[in-house]
Parts: structure tokens; sequence; C-alpha cells
């Protein structure tokens, strides 16, 4: 099996993945995966949309796996077989902000529990969070706690990213953005 991470928006594949998905016959990912590399599936090529993620790890060894941004940043890379890396959402929060990756922490909430506490740790170390959100996330709630501790940061909000429609909107752990669509957010000095 190959996994191969497609980037966080259309444009951002690697050259390494185009080869690896123009060279499969059998192709599995989300339909948001699908669409950011079909011009890429050639004629004869089996794509198949995941409908049931807990059943991955029983595809054939011949399955290319499309991961949406990279696949070891909350993507299917846990998934034996080869990887092969993408443009993640982080690393593109980061440019757009001109943000250093080293000083930036990832965590997940995409369909977990925020771990508030997590992200005041990481904060008081001095390291920026980046957020991987979903619509369940509850952004007032979080710097609402990071206020009460103390803990006041910028936030920027970034929807779509590289998408056409991609918006970042800044505020404050007192005055956070909305969250919409498809988001990420980021918490700290920067």
């Amino acid at each position: 099996m190959i996994i191969v991470g497609v980037g966080a928006g259309p444009g951002m594949l690697t050259q390494e993945a185009i080869s690896a998905i123009r060279s499969a016959d059998l192709i599995y990912g989300s339909e948001r995966a699908v669409e950011l590399v079909r011009g890429h599936i050639t004629i004869g090529c089996t794509v198949e949309v995941i409908e049931d993620y807990k059943k991955l790890h029983e595809l054939p060894d011949e399955a290319v796996v499309l991961s949406t941004g990279d696949p070891m940043l909350s993507g299917l890379g846990y998934l034996k077989g080869k990887v092969i890396p993408g443009i993640s959402s982080m690393q593109v929060a980061c440019a757009r902000l001109k943000i250093s990756q080293l000083k930036v922490v990832p965590i997940t909430v995409h369909g977990r529990v925020l771990d508030a506490e997590a992200v005041a740790f990481e904060l008081r170390r001095g390291k920026s969070v980046f957020l991987i959100s979903d619509a369940s996330t509850d952004l007032e709630g979080l710097c609402h706690y990071l206020e009460s501790r103390g803990l006041s940061r910028r936030v920027a909000v970034l929807t779509d990213l590289g998408y056409p429609q991609e918006r970042i909107d800044l505020g404050s752990t007192s005055s956070p953005p909305s969250i919409s669509g498809l988001s990420c957010i980021l918490l700290g000095d920067f």
C-alpha cells in the first residue's frame, strides 16, 4: 500500500505524489482528496471513495490511499505501507503567517475532545499552538479558559487554505474570530 499526501488544497501535490497517482491502478480516498488529484488519475484506474476508515487496513497491497494534507499530521500515515508526504495545513498556515514551524506545536482536535490544558501548557512554554479543528471545536470556550489563566495570545483562524476562497481572520484570546468551513487555528505570539 502507498499512502499519498495530496496537500492541504489544490496545486499542493509533490512530484512524487503525482507519479504515484499516475501509476496507480486502484485509488482510495475521501471525496475531497479524490477531487484534489482528479487531473492526475489515469484512464482505467479504479477509484473508490472511502466509506469506512476502520477497514483501511484491509485494503489490497497495490492500493494507493489518498490522505489530505500530510499523512503524518493527523492523516492516514498510521497505515502499513510507504508514505509519500504532502504539504500540510500547518506548513501552509506557517508560510501565510510567516511563522517558523520550529516554534509551533500541532494538536489535533478533529474528531477528538479539546484538551484546553494541553494548549495552555504549550503556550506557557513559549510555543504557538496549531489546532487541527472541526465544526465542534469551541474556540470561544478555549480562549475564555486561556484568558482566565493569564494566557492572552493572538489567534488566527485559517479557512480553506490553498483554495480560492482562502481566508485568514486574526483576533486574540479576548476577542477570537469565528470558525467556519474547513478551518485550522493558530494561537500564540506571532
